[in-house]
């Protein structure tokens, strides 16, 4: 995400968010966030309508975030929106914290299933191949999205 809707979705000015970065600049890795070079912004400017109008003629090329820089933005924000969303973060982690117990027995009480398997039907086998899947995180490494 570009830093222009990232200061809207927070509630603060560009300028604002692109100070608290440049202050906590330890904070945002190459992988968290970048500055767009001229040639890429005026690519985005090209391809892209919906870029408010004050964006599109700055002089200042703008920041773009991955999911992890937004995320570490809602911790250098101090407005009541980015507040909000760190609190959501921090709640999400702790349900997936909550999660991974029940994951673990499902994936156990899989492993017995598959043990049966070869006393009981083919049929039991498709389901279990079928829930084996649905655990298994994803063998293909993520398209990369963005510049």
């Amino acid at each position: 995400m570009l830093d222009v809707h990232l200061a809207e979705l927070y509630g603060v000015e560009t300028r604002a968010l692109k100070q608290a970065v440049r202050r906590n600049k330890d904070r945002f890795p190459d992988d968290f966030m970048f500055e767009l070079t001229r040639d890429e912004w005026q690519q985005v400017i090209t391809n892209c309508d919906n870029l408010p109008e004050r964006a599109k003629y700055s002089p200042a090329l703008p920041f773009a975030f991955t999911e992890q820089g937004v995320a570490m933005l809602s911790s250098v924000l101090r407005s009541p929106a980015a507040v909000q969303a760190n609190i959501a973060i921090m709640r999400a982690f702790v349900l997936m914290r909550q999660t991974i117990p029940a994951y673990k027995e499902l994936a156990a009480k899989v492993a017995e299933l598959e043990s049966a398997v070869g006393k009981h039907d083919a049929a039991l086998g498709g389901i279990v191949k079928t829930l084996q899947q649905l655990i298994a995180p994803p063998d293909k490494e993520k398209r990369r999205i963005g510049f």
